[in-house]
């Protein structure tokens, strides 16, 4: 990084906290759940928040779209929604004065900075397709042509995990694109006591800017340019590698539980949110720690669990657990060294 790093490490923890105590006069606890969120902003990252109905999965994303001085849309998924409602369309325009037809491009929701993409399980594979190219891409192919979508631009979803009718599950290819999948879980006692305090008077919230698009792009680039040891990467592919049970590199234990592991974008997922979550915490430089944090957020949607997973009561979340203490983050080098050479 330049020679500002402590000035510019020290403004990024700034946005963060003022972001945070923002999210928070709306948002009743759920630290865990902001600061994931936040991290895959700051990384430049796509997220899926997953949650039961009520747990101001909405909310969240809205409010932390008002914190931001940047355009923001919100699409509610439906059965009926098509891939022409997201994206936009050519419409026919003809000219009142000369009477000249010719088609002119009307963009669709997806042409904001923000976009909510409001139980996005609840619409078709051909429309969900519709996200592929502009959430890796940045921009949407209609007609031959080519539209960019603004800078920066975030899709940030939600989806319901125990209603089944009526939804098409999301594909892992298309979920592979979300950097992050957040769990957004019930409240605790105290908490839900405060939410019915909050919510239930007249008194509304009005949230304050705290960031701009060109002060974002500015944190993103600072939070790219922390450098990462060869070690620490090495802790990263230690863990994504191990997951691969059709591979010569799995952690043995997996077999009896996964069919698919993750693929090399977990990888660099793992790395950039670790600076995410290094720079948060006021250090120029990426610790296996770092890496350890945004291992449950980046792998859970990515790692693809059997029956006999399901019987034993594994869950995505449970196996990352063992694979962190199965990973030695002091081995991590000379093993994959030591795969190479074989």
């Amino acid at each position: 990084m330049e020679a500002d790093t402590p000035k510019t490490l020290a403004r990024l923890r700034d946005v963060h906290g003022r972001m945070k105590e923002e999210l928070h006069r709306v948002i009743v606890g759920q630290d865990e759940v902001v600061d994931q969120l936040l991290f895959a902003v700051l990384s430049r990252g796509h997220c899926l928040l997953v949650g039961v109905p009520g747990l101001a999965k909405t909310l969240l994303i809205s409010s932390l779209a008002k914190t931001m001085d940047l355009e923001f849309h919100r699409i509610q998924f439906t059965p009926d929604l098509m891939p022409g409602d997201i994206t936009g369309t050519e419409l026919l325009h003809i000219d009142p004065e000369t009477n000249e037809r010719r088609f002119r491009f009307a963009k669709g929701p997806i042409f904001a900075n923000v976009v909510l993409a409001d139980e996005i399980n609840r619409t078709p594979p051909k429309t969900q397709a519709a996200l592929l190219e502009s959430m890796m891409e940045r921009q949407v192919t209609i007609g031959g042509e080519r539209h960019p979508l603004p800078n920066p631009f975030f899709v940030l979803a939600t989806q319901n995990p125990i209603e089944q009718e009526g939804t098409y599950p999301l594909p892992e290819a298309q979920l592979d694109r979300f950097m992050f999948m957040v769990h957004v879980p019930y409240p605790t006692h105290e908490e839900e006591r405060e939410i019915l305090r909050r919510t239930t008077g007249a008194e509304a919230v009005e949230l304050q800017k705290v960031i701009t698009a060109e002060e974002l792009l500015e944190l993103q680039d600072a939070v790219r340019a922390i450098p990462v040891s060869d070690h620490v990467i090495d802790y990263a592919l230690a863990i994504t590698r191990g997951t691969r049970v059709r591979s010569d590199e799995p952690l043995a234990f997996l077999r009896e539980w996964v069919t698919w592991g993750a693929g090399p974008r977990a990888s660099q997922f793992l790395i950039i949110g670790a600076k995410a979550h290094a720079a948060i915490a006021g250090r120029d430089h990426v610790a296996v720690e770092d890496v350890a944090a945004v291992a449950k957020p980046v792998l859970r949607h990515r790692i693809v669990t059997n029956f006999s997973a399901e019987a034993e009561g594994m869950t995505a979340d449970t196996i990352i657990e063992r694979i962190l203490t199965e990973v030695d983050p002091a081995a991590a080098t000379s093993d994959l060294a030591g795969v190479a050479r074989s």
